[in-house]
């Protein structure tokens, strides 16, 4: 499966959450690190719900970009 991560650029260097995984986070020094970090903190959210009994959430987001003439 694919889910969608978002990346934020902080003062300290990156941040990442899925919009489809509640709290599922992840950050770092670099962009990078961060994804390779959220592909782990993906995993592990995965995981987590099936020891507990849960399904996968299917992805539902997606991500566009609007252009704007300012």
């Amino acid at each position: 499966m694919k889910y969608l991560i978002v990346l934020e650029r902080s003062v300290d260097g990156y941040a990442a959450y899925s919009p489809d995984l509640d709290g599922c986070i992840a950050a770092a020094d670099t962009r990078e690190e961060t994804i390779a970090l959220m592909r782990e903190a993906i995993e592990f959210h995965l995981e987590a719900l099936e020891e507990n009994g849960q399904a996968a959430p299917i992805p539902r987001c997606e991500s566009s970009y609007v252009e704007v003439g300012v």
